[in-house]
């Protein structure tokens, strides 16, 4: 009873962990400022070089697929030294992954922007490897799903202040011309308005490089926890073959990667099917473009606002439970962006973002609940399923291109997949559900 009333939200055995809380948290947020400013970006790039939908969701390819890449190296990485050491080296690899824009706009080219998405998200998969399994780590194992919930209701803030640079400080200041306009310029005409719009686009990804490099030496003098930073032994096949075997994990990360999926599917292209609704309406493609983004905004607030309240009634509502409602929430709701035309059907679309704001981190906390040190290379299996995140878009997006399915718009009949996912969602939170009461 003693060590319980000793004990908080972000303090153990009457150590408190609340600076290294806030420091780790903010990182929270920078990564979330990465993933949203980026969303854009596949039209955004698909407009500047003349590409397809399709084409332009390389950019996910890339972001998401450094998130796959460096989350094994990322585990072996913590394990061999410490959460603060992996925090570092993301920072690192952030700041080198955005100033490469730099470079990048030297060369007229699509193709080595790709290599620095993926160099900056190669970070970002150290940055959650590490801090995710870090937060729970910081206070009693019981409230460790619900510590987790608190640090990433600061993801999204992050993520807000991505999409507003990105509607204000590049969407709206692109080149108005329509995509059909550029695509009747002379090369010469199309290089300089391409040249133009690379100077736009990179000024932002230059100033959080500056406001990353200088996060991480905020964080190299400061005194950080050691928390699980014990054992340095790296056995990762042995390792995996342990974590593999536990169902609850497994499947978590089968969920895990059917969750990012539908959160990336849905704030990419709700500019492609607010775009379509609002041209319908009469406005100009630019305009429209902003405007979807005005929307993506919104269903970040409701995101923001969700997780809050989320959070809260996790202290008395079973997290499989509250998990798996809403995913049907979810899917009713993806089943109104697929069936129902116009506005309507955009607001589908915003609303399901408050659907989506637990999903991450409790299914994160639950797959990782009584793995101990295996918690390092179970968050690399976790952050791996990030995968879906490169996957599943542009198989969207190549339905999207099709341009009209089973009579009904194809950027509508797309969201097939994000109602798939759901589905998935919804037999993982039931599953959860059962199993907790059977231990009960």
């Amino acid at each position: 009873m003693d060590k319980l009333n000793n004990d908080s939200l972000i303090s153990r055995n009457g150590v408190s962990y609340l600076v290294p809380f806030i420091l780790v948290t903010s990182c929270f947020a920078l990564w979330g400022f990465a993933n949203d400013i980026t969303n854009p970006m596949v039209k955004a790039f698909s407009k500047i070089f003349r590409m397809s939908v399709t084409d332009g969701a390389l950019v996910q390819v890339a972001f998401y697929g450094g998130y796959f890449a460096m989350a094994f190296p990322a585990a072996m990485f913590i394990r061999r030294y410490s959460y603060k050491a992996g925090v570092l080296m993301g920072l690192g690899l952030y700041a080198v992954g955005a100033l490469l824009f730099l470079p990048a706009s030297w060369t007229g080219m699509y193709y080595p922007f790709l290599v620095a998405y993926f160099i900056l998200t190669c970070g970002l998969s150290f940055l959650e490897t590490s801090c995710n399994p870090y937060i729970l780590t910081m206070g009693p194992e019981e409230t460790a799903t619900r510590r987790l919930n608190l640090a990433q209701c600061f993801n999204p803030m992050g993520s807000l202040c991505g999409m507003y640079v990105a509607m204000n400080f590049i969407q709206a200041k692109l080149n108005p011309a329509s995509t059909d306009e550029r695509a009747l310029l002379s090369d010469a005409d199309f290089a300089a308005m391409r040249d133009a719009d690379l100077s736009v686009l990179i000024t932002p990804y230059l100033i959080i490089g500056a406001v990353i490099a200088l996060m991480f030496l905020v964080i190299y003098f400061s005194k950080m926890p050691h928390n699980a930073d014990t054992n340095h032994d790296v056995h990762p096949l042995t390792t995996l073959r342990r974590i593999v075997r536990i169902g609850y994990y497994r499947e978590g990360v089968i969920a895990q990667f059917f969750y990012v999926g539908v959160q990336i599917m849905c704030w990419t292209f709700i500019i492609q099917y607010g775009t379509r609704v609002l041209m319908n309406e009469g406005m100009g493609e630019q305009e429209a473009e902003v405007t979807s983004q005005t929307y993506n905004i919104v269903a970040m607030v409701i995101f923001v606002s969700s997780r809050f309240i989320c959070t809260y009634f996790l202290k008395f509502v079973n997290a499989g439970a509250l998990l798996g409602i809403l995913a049907v929430v979810g899917a009713l709701l993806t089943c109104g962006v697929i069936f129902i035309d116009g506005r309507l059907g955009l607001y589908c679309l915003v609303a399901i973002s408050g659907c989506m704001s637990l999903m991450f981190p409790t299914i994160y906390g639950i797959a990782l609940q009584g793995l101990g040190d295996d918690a390092k290379f179970g968050a690399a299996g976790l952050i791996m399923a990030i995968l879906g995140g490169s996957v599943l878009p542009p198989l969207q997006a190549s339905i999207i291109d099709q341009g009209e399915l089973f009579g009904m718009p194809a950027v509508n009949v797309s969201f097939v997949l994000p109602l798939v996912c759901f589905l998935v969602i919804i037999i993982y939170g039931y599953r959860t559900y059962v199993r907790t009461n059977v231990e009960r």
